[in-house]
């Protein structure tokens, strides 16, 4: 859809991506339109998939939920099974906020977000180990984020929005 990205559409999305709670009539006033061609713009957005959904980011660390891991995994038989049966086990575990397949050693790359040390170490070991597929996993914990963001770089698709964010 990068192709039809015009100025207008970039920047809609650019405002929406940083800030989901704008009304139609705000992000209209700021891209220079009226509610209505503003509001089918965003339908028409939302219908080709370019929003996927419009979420509210909760402060993780205000809710006690602070401790951050990065782990690898590999699975001791990455079968097709194994891999659909290990990835919709994934998905149904809250704790993990991303997994994504990897190339390398490892098999998946999990981000992990729970309490604390031991809530950490229960769920390896009820949730992940028990699942039987598992031969390593090599867990990093997060010190300090230096930069978290769901924002896409817009400015790689179009011209119309700094490449700088």
């Amino acid at each position: 859809m990068s192709e039809v990205l015009d100025a207008v559409d970039a920047k809609i999305l650019d405002l929406i991506q940083h800030d989901a709670g704008l009304s139609v009539a705000e992000i209209a006033e700021r891209v220079g339109l009226s509610s209505s061609p503003c509001w089918r713009r965003i339908k028409r957005l939302e219908d080709a998939g370019v929003i996927q959904r419009r979420v509210t980011i909760l402060d993780r660390e205000r809710l006690g939920l602070g401790f951050e891991v990065y782990c690898t995994v590999k699975l001791s038989l990455p079968t097709k099974d194994n891999l659909e049966f290990f990835e919709q086990a994934i998905a149904r575990l809250p704790e993990v906020v991303q997994c994504a397949t990897v190339t390398g050693a490892a098999d998946y790359e999990l981000r992990i977000v729970t309490r604390d040390m031991h809530t950490f170490d229960d769920f390896l070991r009820d949730k992940i180990l028990s699942l039987g597929l598992v031969s390593n996993i090599e867990s990093r914990i997060v010190i300090r984020a230096v930069k978290n963001t769901t924002a896409a770089p817009l400015g790689l698709v179009s011209p119309y929005i700094s490449a700088q964010g």
